[in-house]
């Protein structure tokens, strides 16, 4: 019970005085109504809110540091953005007649545009720490290993989608994705049986950004995991004492 209303009242530090002192003061009744054993929490709500902070925080750092640069996505299994399913068939045809480094191209070309893309998160998922509410928390607390990255992708999605869009699509035209996919689907005519596959009419810069947005958010699921369950991801002195605690 301690261990939930410390982290509760430390969300609560970042919302509203008025919210704040309404429910600080629920918690102090239900305190000193509510069970008496087990030793009293040696942390006070202050530093926990910095701790708290600090993991939000981090976990996001990380998770945009190990996204954006190269490689990021295309040599993480995990979040490496591959060809559409409209598109595959396409492009498995195409290798078993010599075209497979066109494909590759297209390949490296969508995941570069996703890590060129990726630094722009950083600004948006910390606007949403700040405007943390009192129901935000609640959630948090009570959802799970990744509850803070879906409150992240709720918060943000819509947002980081208007933003990297652009960057997305800017930066496959430097890297030549387009052009890497006219390649590849002009080949299409010169292969037996490709009649029966067609040309596939696709949106790359949607779905690009798309794939972008999905690899964010499971690598910044996985720093949520680390920071809550393993004491060799708490690289700070604060983390130590806070998540060590709780």
């Amino acid at each position: 019970m301690y261990r939930i209303v410390i982290l509760v009242c430390a969300v609560l530090l970042l919302v509203s005085p008025p919210s704040r002192a309404d429910f600080l003061d629920s918690i102090g009744k239900a305190l000193r109504s509510g069970p008496q054993t087990g030793s009293a929490p040696s942390l006070d709500p202050a530093t926990t809110a910095k701790g708290l902070k600090e993991a939000l925080a981090t976990g996001t750092e990380r998770a945009v540091a190990n996204v954006a640069k190269a490689d990021g996505y295309f040599g993480n299994q995990l979040i490496k953005i591959l060809l559409p399913d409209k598109l595959q068939q396409a492009a498995e045809l195409l290798k078993k007649v010599g075209y497979e480094k066109q494909v590759d191209d297209l390949v490296l070309s969508m995941n570069r545009a996703a890590e060129k893309a990726a630094p722009k998160a950083a600004a948006f998922f910390g606007n949403a720490i700040r405007s943390m509410t009192l129901e935000d928390a609640q959630g948090i607390l009570t959802g799970g290993d990744t509850a803070a990255t879906r409150y992240f992708e709720q918060k943000t999605r819509p947002q980081l989608f208007e933003s990297f869009k652009p960057t997305v699509s800017q930066t496959m035209d430097q890297v030549g994705t387009a052009r890497a996919y006219q390649e590849m689907t002009g080949k299409l005519d010169r292969v037996p049986m490709a009649a029966l596959v067609g040309k596939p009419d696709l949106d790359l810069n949607s779905y690009v950004t798309n794939k972008a947005l999905d690899g964010l958010f499971t690598m910044l699921g996985e720093e949520e995991k680390k920071i809550r369950t393993n004491p060799a991801a708490r690289t700070t002195e604060l983390l130590k004492k806070v998540f060590g605690k709780n």
